[in-house]
């Protein structure tokens, strides 16, 4: 979540030039096609700066901590016009701090004989500020916003800028801190300025709408899990739904995509921004103490931070956008909360691009801003534009091209079982069938990348499985799940798993991994030791995506140890022996079983 932090000030970030198209003459919304339209001229704004009191004390310096906020609404409010609010909140405004992440070349934990224990990196690893995801604060939406009709409030997150509190990397404080400017844009809590006078957003409907990008998206999400009233419709875009699927994978320590060793504590320290550079020093040593880069277990630590579990609760209508090639935040966030949302029945919409980690906005479709436009429009403003019974997907195909479907995972998508045949250490099969019985093995060596082993044509340190090249199209719409049947030589091993797209050429493409520790195989809450040589059933999580393996491509499963670019380092040699006969790939196919009978026969 950290970035290449072009961050500027919140005062720098409100001066943004803007050029209308029309002329300005307007002191009440207007409405076309379900869409609000810019007739507020974006110039004509009132400024203001407050702190809005949150009702925890983060900081534990006996008061109630405040959160710095400021509101950019359209002149006609100050004539007696009521607007909505597009609220963005963030850890990011005020910059960041050098921070050192930690040294992942460890040797993975045993029960009972803590050989992973966790060192600073030293001077020569640290990373700098310039380093990490941009935390893009969707500015460029600003003068879009003011000229329909709608405020835009700003609000630093505890422990950042002109905030008080601590920052926690997804705590509850720091929910309760992003949820209380929307309960004082309903009346619900108090604001001063910086004279102590009370200031009140009597300008406002109440209706609030919240999006944002990385960390500033997790926070809309976070915020919706707590049913708070007022809150109408959040668009949380490349968020995170679950800080443990950030920092962990089922039990493993594993790293946000190139961001080896950063962790919650890491996270924390910063964007500790505030002035008073001690008192938030405890908070952030507990965090690094509970978030346990020992195990990886999952605990009441995680669970804090964990906004699916609570999705039955969330009231706004919810758009979620994320990147189907989004290594950072990955997919995993998108369609646990998609899923939640869905089952719970609130209203939602998926648009998913082909790009990684960044706002749909900047792929220039003028598509998102229609649709961000509609949702706002009738969320916000109250208009019945039909957008909550539109198509529930869109979806960016590999060509560029934008489809509109009903819902996502696209419908007649049924799970696929695959099975392996032998020569993983060249190239074995994988496909309908099973044929007969064999054990495979690899020695892992956390040396070599995923991609370099999976390139290789042959290797001890890697299995790899290869389907025939398929005669027609197939899509993969959802979450896979490797199903091992697996047995180690020594007591702690990573287990990682890869799917990987093979071009006529012979160019690879890796479509999406996961990852486990197999001392989690029965819960990602409790570390459970292995007995070395014994066989075991392990379950591996594979990120899900929305891919199309194209005619004359081959699909090839690869197992390895260790993944160099996302989980724990151990010194080479751990032993892994893959029984095929009960091991099974499960895919989600559009089509089915039939669809890739008919693309494999």
């Amino acid at each position: 979540m950290r970035g290449a932090r072009r961050v500027a000030t919140l005062a720098a970030v409100l001066a943004l030039p803007f050029c209308p198209a029309v002329a300005f003459a307007q002191d009440g919304p207007v409405f076309k096609d379900g869409e609000a339209q810019p007739v507020f001229d974006p110039k004509d704004v009132v400024k203001e700066s407050l702190w809005v009191r949150a009702p925890v004390d983060s900081d534990r310096d006996g008061k109630d901590d405040e959160v710095y906020t400021e509101v950019v609404r359209p002149g006609a409010t100050q004539r007696g016009l009521k607007v909505p609010v597009v609220y963005m909140v963030s850890p990011y405004f005020s910059g960041g701090n050098d921070v050192a992440n930690h040294n992942v070349d460890v040797e993975l934990y045993v029960p009972d004989k803590r050989t992973g224990a966790v060192r600073k990196a030293t001077e020569d690893e640290r990373l700098k500020a310039a380093v990490g995801p941009q935390p893009i604060i969707s500015t460029r939406y600003q003068d879009y916003f003011i000229s329909r009709g709608y405020a835009v409030v700003y609000a630093e997150s505890l422990g950042t800028g002109k905030s008080t509190g601590c920052p926690t990397s997804g705590g509850r404080n720091e929910t309760i801190g992003a949820k209380s400017v929307v309960d004082w844009l309903n009346g619900r809590t108090t604001a001063r300025d910086a004279a102590g006078a009370a200031v009140t957003a009597a300008w406002s409907t109440g209706k609030t709408g919240m999006m944002g990008v990385s960390y500033n998206g997790t926070l809309p999400n976070a915020v919706a899990s707590t049913g708070v009233r007022g809150l109408e419709a959040i668009v949380p875009i490349a968020a995170i739904s679950s800080w443990y699927d950030y920092y962990r994978a089922d039990g493993a320590v594993v790293a946000p995509g190139t961001f080896q060793g950063e962790d919650e504590d890491v996270l924390a320290e910063y964007v500790y921004t505030r002035a008073d550079r001690e008192i938030c020093k405890p908070v952030i040593a507990e965090v690094a103490r509970d978030q346990d880069r020992i195990t990886g277990d999952y605990s009441k630590f995680w669970d804090e931070r964990n906004y699916v579990k609570d999705a039955r609760n969330v009231r706004a209508g919810v758009l979620e956008a994320h990147g189907l090639n989004d290594w950072n935040v990955k997919m995993t966030h998108a369609e646990q909360w998609y899923s939640a949302l869905k089952k719970y029945g609130v209203q939602h919409k998926i648009w998913l691009h082909q790009s990684a980690h960044t706002d749909p906005d900047t792929l220039r479709s003028p598509e998102w801003r229609r649709t961000l436009n509609r949702w706002f429009t009738h969320y916000l403003w109250g208009q019945d534009n039909g957008v909550e019974k539109e198509p529930r997907a869109t979806i960016q195909r590999e060509d560029k091209s934008w489809v509109d479907e009903a819902e996502w995972p696209a419908p007649g998508t049924s799970e696929v079982r695959l099975k392996l045949t032998p020569g993983g250490s060249t190239k074995g099969g994988i496909g309908l069938w099973s044929q007969g019985r064999a054990v495979e093995k690899l020695t892992d060596d956390a040396t070599k990348t995923a991609e370099s082993l999976v390139d290789l044509p042959s290797s001890p340190n890697r299995l790899s499985y290869s389907s025939p090249a398929v005669k027609k199209d197939v899509r993969i719409s959802g979450k896979s799940t490797a199903a091992l049947r697996i047995a180690f030589d020594r007591p702690a091993a990573n287990v990682t798993t890869l799917l990987v797209d093979r071009a006529p050429d012979g160019k690879s493409s890796v479509i999406t991994r996961g990852w486990t520790d197999p001392q989690n195989r029965v819960d990602p809450a409790k570390t459970k030791p292995i007995t070395p040589g014994q066989f075991y059933d392990v379950e591996v999580p594979i990120v899900p995506d929305d891919y199309v393996l194209k005619a004359g491509h081959k699909l090839e499963f690869v197992l390895i140890s260790s993944d160099y670019d996302y989980t724990l380092r151990p010194k080479p040699g751990a032993g892994l022996a893959l029984d095929l006969s009960r091991t099974t790939i499960k895919l989600p196919v559009v089509g089915g079983w039939g669809a890739l009978f008919h693309a494999v026969s």
